[in-house]
């Protein structure tokens, strides 16, 4: 039987691009939404069609298409590898979730064509090695949001200031690298405004306000997809975390520690649901670049790479389980408008199915045993003891235990307190039920069959420390004479 192998990430984002040309020339945004979900859909298998070959070795006799960019440029630009094979697909999931969980009275604020074009970018993003393409497609993700925020007359000084140094320090920091090698004279500079860059993309602190910015005068689904998939992280594990001293590492874990923990603590004290959702994922996303720190000293072979297989399993709970919990509270505005936490609302009575949604969610958020971020969270806390001293780990579980409480006082606030009276039905709708029922079934299922998570991660964290060895200098062999004739090998 003769197997036929597709470059299938080149045809998932043609077919998102093609589904934004049909959704834009949609007047009825019904229609859109339509177009939408089929192109999404068809991305989605695309990606998961792509993961089989992956995963499946080939066989005798089978027959791989060649891709575009292969015919044009000789050499294929995007691919699934060990660190993108599960990010692709919930990347993807994510899309096609947010398009079938839009209230229809949100159709109108919420442009379907931008949402494809912007999935066609990140799903390019993740499938790309290339530093120059990553860094060209992370600058062409900021457009869409950047014109819908223009188009609904919002602010975009903050978003726009942001966003542009962010690619500027991107670009300037890999053309040093680049222009004088890696371990060059101004290695260090270029590093430092990488990190810069990725720090600025990742919401780290003091460089996070554009992301409260963004879900104050976004819509909650535009600025939910720009966030969840994580590019920021992205960028670190690409351009930074193969290259990178130790003394780098280092850097980017004890700011991305003072992250969760300064996050953690906001989230505690926020009089808004949108800005309590904008705190909690900032915590918790940080937590993914500690988890990157924990591979120093990796031209020890010994080394396990407990703490970044920790750090990518949050990485894919947290997308998967805040997508969850931003698509609920998004649902909730839709019927209720924006949310105060300051007085008790009793939803609980009217919309049961989204009630059990946040707390699932959330806690899964914040890696509750049964769920699908308890073994990642866990890993974490191991490699950061590991990495580091006790304490780094203590300061771990703090700022999941704080976010934990504001999360639980956030659910009693929206759906405990008090009975909530309306005239009109506030049930859930089928699609709002399908999103509900699939976000809940990954959860539950990764909770209980951990273990095919932990391998992918496992095999990506191995993967990614295996090319940190391969460019890290290599030790110096000095000769030193010591008698005549005789020689003495010393190794610096």
């Amino acid at each position: 039987m003769i197997e036929l192998h597709l470059p299938w990430i080149e045809l998932a984002v043609f077919a998102s691009l093609l589904g934004a040309v049909f959704a834009a020339r949609g007047r009825d945004p019904d229609v859109s939404r339509q177009w939408a979900l089929v192109f999404s859909g068809v991305a989605l298998a695309l990606i998961l069609a792509g993961w089989h070959d992956f995963i499946t070795p080939a066989t005798e006799g089978s027959y791989r298409l060649k891709s575009l960019a292969e015919v044009v440029l000789g050499r294929e630009l995007l691919a699934i590898d060990e660190v993108n094979a599960p990010l692709l697909p919930l990347t993807a999931l994510i899309f096609l979730l947010t398009a079938a969980a839009t209230p229809h009275v949100k159709l109108r604020l919420f442009s379907f064509a931008s949402a494809l074009v912007s999935e066609a970018t990140v799903l390019a993003t993740f499938a790309s090695r290339e530093p120059w393409l990553i860094i060209g497609l992370l600058g062409v993700g900021v457009v869409p949001v950047l014109l819908e925020l223009r188009a609904r007359r919002k602010p975009t000084r903050v978003f726009a200031l942001h966003m542009g140094l962010f690619i500027g320090l991107l670009t300037a920091g890999w053309a040093i690298l680049e222009a004088g090698g890696h371990n060059g004279d101004y290695a260090g500079f270029g590093l430092v405004l990488l990190i810069v860059a990725v720090f600025i993309r990742s919401g780290i602190v003091p460089v996070h306000c554009w992301i409260t910015d963004l879900f104050e005068h976004s819509s909650f689904g535009t600025a939910l997809q720009f966030v969840a998939p994580m590019p920021g992280a992205y960028a670190a594990l690409r351009l930074v975390l193969p290259i990178a001293p130790d003394w780098v590492m280092r850097t980017i874990g004890i700011a991305a520690l003072v992250t969760a923990l300064y996050a953690a603590g906001m989230v505690l004290v926020q009089r808004e649901a949108r800005r309590f959702f904008c705190y909690l994922f900032l915590s918790h996303s940080a937590l993914v670049l500690v988890g990157m720190d924990t591979i120093m000293d990796t031209m020890d072979a010994s080394i396990r790479p407990v703490g970044l297989t920790g750090g990518l399993c949050v990485w894919l709970s947290l997308a998967l389980s805040l997508s969850g919990l931003g698509l609920t509270l998004r649902a909730l505005e839709a019927r209720h408008g924006r949310l105060s936490l300051i007085t008790f609302h009793g939803l609980g009575e009217n919309t049961p199915t989204l009630a059990v949604c946040f707390l699932l969610t959330g806690l899964a958020s914040v890696g509750f045993p049964g769920t699908f971020g308890f073994l990642g969270s866990e890993l974490l806390v191991d490699g950061a003891v590991q990495a580091y001293y006790a304490y780094i780990g203590i300061a771990v579980v703090v700022a999941a235990a704080l976010n934990g409480i504001a999360m639980m006082r956030t659910y009693f606030m929206l759906f405990t307190g008090t009975r909530h009276v309306s005239s009109v039905p506030l049930a859930t709708r089928g699609r709002e039920r399908f999103a509900v029922l699939t976000f809940a079934l990954l959860i539950l299922g990764g909770g209980m069959l951990p273990q095919p998570m932990v391998d992918t991660c496992l095999r990506a964290a191995t993967s990614i420390i295996e090319e940190r060895r391969g460019n890290q200098l290599p030790a110096v062999v000095v000769v030193e004479e010591t008698e005549p004739g005789e020689i003495d090998l010393a190794t610096e």
